[in-house]
């Protein structure tokens, strides 16, 4: 019922469940309030779903990821220098993005910026020419969530070098025309990455699965399964 009442903006709404609720509140359900403050730049319920959540699971590294983008999207950058803050000093750990893909019966990892791959230079240029064409489609880097103080540019750079980018460079190289790509994630995916990925599936007419944390992104002709709300 919150994910729902999250989903059509009733922010207010989904709250006043919660604290109605015969039953107390349990991760699931803050977090469920935190994503939809996230989505919908409600700061001050954000806030108090974010301090249940970490009395509840005070080591669980997402939601404070979520709270540092929520700040982000706000332009609060002193906030999210304070949660990164409050991270590093409880030994808590952002791990780095890391996709996997199966290819026959090998299977492949990469990594942020990963150039480790024996196809490497294959793989980028094909991610510079995917990316060439949907900025051709008005696709423009959603750099509000990194990190602020660097430049504009490196952001980009930043955006466009994500595992789950790669992968599906890879994918696409390596394929046959109208194969399903698949891809597997340890983290929630980005919105820019989840942006890309639907304009990709558009100029390239193929399917394409994201499977991360928290949904199964179905992509079919630039439409995701999830409706834009993970």
């Amino acid at each position: 019922m919150v994910d729902l009442l999250g989903r059509a903006g009733c922010i207010n709404e989904a709250y006043d469940f919660i604290t109605t609720m015969l039953i107390e509140p349990n991760e699931r359900v803050w977090g469920a309030l935190l994503q939809a403050c996230r989505i919908h730049s409600n700061m001050d319920i954000g806030l108090v779903a974010a301090d249940n959540l970490f009395s509840l699971v005070p080591e669980q590294t997402g939601y404070y990821v979520l709270l540092s983008n929520m700040y982000a999207r706000a332009g609060r950058w002193a906030d999210v220098t304070s949660v990164r803050s409050v991270m590093v000093n409880k030994g808590i750990k952002k791990f780095p993005g890391t996709s996997i893909v199966e290819l026959g019966d090998q299977v492949h990892t990469f990594h942020i910026g990963d150039r480790c791959h024996p196809q490497s230079e294959m793989i980028y240029h094909k991610l510079d020419e995917l990316l060439g064409k949907i900025r051709g489609m008005g696709y423009n880097p959603e750099v509000e969530a990194t990190l602020h103080d660097v430049e504009e540019e490196d952001k980009e750079d930043h955006l466009s070098v994500h595992s789950e980018k790669l992968a599906i460079a890879f994918l696409l190289l390596n394929t046959s025309p109208g194969t399903i790509i698949r891809v597997t994630m340890n983290l929630r995916t980005c919105s820019d990455c989840h942006l890309a990925a639907k304009l990709i599936s558009i100029i390239t007419c193929r399917e394409i699965v994201l499977k991360d944390t928290n949904r199964i992104h179905h992509i079919v002709q630039g439409v995701c399964s999830c409706g834009d709300y993970w």
